[in-house]
């Protein structure tokens, strides 16, 4: 159903109203719509009186294609946008692939659609802003279906030192430890960082050197374990206990037979 009554061949236009961000307000003789400042020019609609049914499709049509690349300007204004990025932001605007051609060939045509600039500035804030391994940026940008030449030409560029940052990352998890047992801190720490594309070796070998005694973590455990189960058991029992738990927890077996422990 049209939004308008077609009284006769052409409808009168009555009153062009400039408004903000470059769109103007046509009023006929009994509807109104918003449209651009070029479609306004390019219809030379500010010298014509009258407007027939087919030039009010047109348009209309050209206004939908209009506020779609605005909207899509405005969008790949925030920063350079691949163009994998812009045709999954066009399709929640439902137009047709014709107008998507052409408004990404208009935003290619001035660079704010460019796959090589976005390539880069993702891999630089992932490698530097991120805990992501070059394995798992390469993997991500893939997946995004941006040409891998490109994504491999970009990598090969970046001076960057992933051991130094694992090693970093595995330090800080390690020192930062007041909660797990060794053996427990290890395999969490392998877990999350071969998650993050991280070679396995390379996680153990760094682990291993860095690795430290954590005997006040178990002190602490023990202690937690002692509150939590001295009202249900007593001595011999209790100790038991509390030593199973512990050696569940991953703690070392010859620390918790320690003496000094409890």
């Amino acid at each position: 159903m049209k939004l308008y009554d077609f009284v006769g061949e052409f409808m009168e236009i009555k009153k062009i109203t400039k408004l903000k961000n470059g769109k103007y307000k046509v009023k006929l003789d009994s509807y109104e719509f918003i449209t651009y400042d070029d479609i306004i020019l390019n219809h030379n609609l500010l010298y014509s009186k009258k407007i027939d049914e087919e030039l009010l499709n047109v348009l209309s049509l050209e206004t939908v294609y209009y506020e779609s690349y605005n909207k899509t300007l405005n969008y790949c204004m925030k920063k350079v946008r691949a163009e994998i990025e812009v045709r999954k932001y066009l399709d929640k605007l439902e137009i047709n692939d014709i107008d998507k051609d052409s408004i990404i060939d208009k935003l290619k045509s001035i660079n704010l659609i460019n796959d090589r600039v976005y390539v880069k500035s993702y891999i630089n804030d992932k490698l530097y802003l991120t805990k992501d391994s070059i394995k798992k940026v390469k993997k991500d940008l893939i997946d995004s279906n941006i040409d891998v030449n490109i994504i491999e030409d970009e990598i090969s560029k970046v001076e960057y030192n992933e051991q130094e940052k694992l090693e970093k990352m595995i330090i800080k998890r390690i020192n930062s430890n007041h909660k797990y047992s060794n053996f427990i801190l290890k395999n969490k720490i392998i877990t999350d960082m071969m998650n993050l594309g991280y070679n396995y070796y390379d996680i153990v070998d760094i682990y291993d050197r860095n690795s430290i005694n954590n005997y006040s973590v178990l002190i602490k455990e023990y202690n937690k374990l002692y509150n939590k189960f001295s009202k249900k058991y007593q001595d011999n029992e209790l100790e038991y206990v509390i030593k199973n738990k512990l050696y569940l927890k991953g703690f070392n077996y010859d620390d918790i037979k320690k003496e000094d422990l409890h």
